[in-house]
């Protein structure tokens, strides 16, 4: 099968911020090279100041690029025009407060030109499915922030979009909303959406992302798919039951032959906070350095043998 198609490229993309005198204040973002294929979820992750927002806003065309080039749907970023095919939820959502979720979501469909049964109909099902059904009538002033962010992704959702940019999409949710939040973004990666995903919360883009970019200070440190960049390729695990305690350190063949059953053997993994903390450490003291390699070691835990290859 031919490869899915790209639905974001970024070429060297590089953005410098000037103060008032055109002197060179800060290096925002470094040639960046990235493809995005349709139907993946990609998160974008990096401290405070890494160049995330930075790198939405251009292929938002909301900024120029000092250099380099962004693509969406094969047109440069700068065309506002393919802003019809996408959805944004900023970190911080503006969103009129006098007015109730149908009358928000209304709204937004009109910028859209959707005709009116659209609307009511697109409206119905998006208020369904952020789980505000019942909150649909009040003002957005009686929201509490987690409701806020329900209906600001409602809002992102209200074309249709076939990319999705998400900057902090669980920020304010509780435990319950932020699973459902997250198995809505698995929902549309399944309906074949494109999805970019910033946050802070690693643990969520750990359960949802299929690759991410970790960038600092404006550089792409590290590219990949989550599951090879946390896998520990220099550990081995054996996962067993039924065994004492004492043979829980030996290899399979004592395993097998005191009555155990292996369960599982392959690579363990460490976390994405593990990693990304590993990374930015890297980063800083090799500035301008790829960074490659940067997992230790780490042992199995209960019930688990782990051990060099």
């Amino acid at each position: 099968m031919p490869p899915p198609e790209v639905v974001v490229e970024t070429r060297n993309l590089t953005k410098v911020y000037r103060d008032f005198w055109g002197r060179r204040k800060v290096d925002a973002l470094k040639a960046l090279d990235l493809e995005i294929r349709r139907g993946e979820i990609f998160g974008l992750l990096g401290p405070n100041g890494s160049g995330k927002t930075t790198t939405m806003k251009l292929l938002l065309g909301l900024l120029f690029p000092t250099t380099g080039q962004a693509l969406v749907f094969d047109r440069d970023a700068t065309e506002v025009t393919k802003n019809e095919r996408i959805g944004y939820l900023p970190e911080e959502s503006y969103l009129y407060r006098f007015l109730n979720a149908e009358e928000t979501l209304d709204f937004y469909g009109r910028l859209f030109n959707m005709p009116r049964k659209v609307r009511r109909q697109r409206v119905n099902e998006l208020v369904e499915l952020v789980g505000l059904a019942k909150a649909r009538k009040r003002q957005l002033k009686e929201y509490s922030k987690g409701m806020v962010r329900r209906i600001g992704l409602a809002q992102a959702l209200i074309n249709d979009p076939e990319l999705i940019l998400l900057d902090e999409p669980t920020s304010g949710l509780d435990p319950i909303g932020t699973r459902q939040i997250k198995d809505l973004i698995l929902r549309l990666r399944g309906a074949g959406k494109t999805i970019i995903l910033c946050s802070h919360l690693l643990a969520d883009v750990q359960d949802v992302c299929d690759r991410i970019g970790i960038l600092h200070q404006g550089e792409l440190k590290e590219l990949g798919r989550v599951d090879t960049l946390l896998t520990m390729r220099d550990v081995t695990e054996i996962r067993a039951t039924g065994l004492p305690e004492e043979v829980r350190e030996e290899i399979k063949q004592v395993i097998e032959r005191h009555g155990g059953e292996v369960v599982s053997m392959g690579n363990p993994t460490t976390t994405l906070e593990e990693l990304f903390l590993g990374i930015i450490r890297q980063s800083e003291a090799h500035p301008g350095r790829r960074v490659r390699g940067v997992l230790a070691e780490q042992p199995g835990g209960d019930g688990a043998v782990a051990a060099k290859p």
